[in-house]
């Protein structure tokens, strides 16, 4: 049985997107349980603090909020926009394409008109779930506009706050994400070897950039907000004290 260069796709197509799956249910594990170890848990502590100090300013002051998150949903619309072109690219492509590069001897791999399309709906695929994502950033991003606009300073508008910004943020992360899969299955096109390598120095990469190791930042208004409380927890343990008294 002889060993031929089409048959490398079925090996190291498979590992190479199989080092990037178990990375990032790594890193997802280490997330749920160990946030303060990636940066990701680290941003997200920070974040809820953002929401803690915003929800404590005069509503009349509150037009630099409103701007960081007018931010945030710029640059989830703009990839957004981004992942919806290149989506169209690679659409229109494939429909009209009557001669291919990638299927030149040039390339070390399948080069089969059936595995240039799975390769073509693969990377679809990876720019139309990153499109979802970015879509959804934006629209929690949206909801956090509107929520913190509200002249209300209650805990349950907090909480609604800070759901709407983490989850604006993670479904920017998984955005991210389905790109980063998506420059690794773009490398397939050149054959299956520079997938490999592009998946090992990939997670090599994400790995230092998701990694944290500092503490967490210990915010001023998390003091403060801590301090309110001891301090009326003191004056209801006085109260009750002198009514004992009485």
């Amino acid at each position: 049985m002889h060993f031929h260069k089409e048959d490398l796709d079925l090996v190291l197509v498979p590992t190479g997107l199989l080092i990037m799956f178990v990375y990032h249910l790594i890193l997802l594990y280490r997330y749920f349980h160990q946030p303060h170890t990636t940066v990701l848990g680290f941003e997200n502590h920070d974040r809820r603090a953002w929401v803690k100090a915003v929800v404590q300013i005069d509503k009349r002051d509150v037009g630099t909020c409103l701007g960081v998150i007018s931010a945030n949903i710029s640059a989830a619309t703009f990839l957004c926009s981004i992942s919806l072109t290149l989506s169209s690219l690679i659409g229109a492509w494939i429909s009209n394409s009557t001669s291919n590069f990638f299927e030149s001897s040039l390339i070390y791999g399948d080069t089969r008109k059936t595995t240039i399309s799975i390769k073509y709906i693969s990377l679809l695929i990876c720019f139309l779930f990153a499109f979802a994502s970015f879509v959804q950033s934006a629209r929690h991003f949206v909801h956090a506009n509107y929520l913190i606009s509200i002249p209300d300073n209650g805990s349950s508008l907090t909480r609604s706050i800070e759901r709407a910004v983490i989850r604006g943020s993670n479904f920017w992360s998984v955005g991210l994400r389905a790109l980063y899969f998506a420059i690794d299955l773009l490398l397939w096109f050149f054959g299956p070897i520079p997938l490999f390598v592009g998946s090992i120095f990939m997670v090599l990469m994400l790995y230092y950039l998701d990694s944290n190791s500092e503490p967490l930042n210990q915010h001023q208004i998390l003091k403060k907000m801590e301090k309110v409380v001891e301090e009326s927890v003191s004056e209801i343990a006085l109260t009750i004290r002198e009514d004992h008294q009485d």
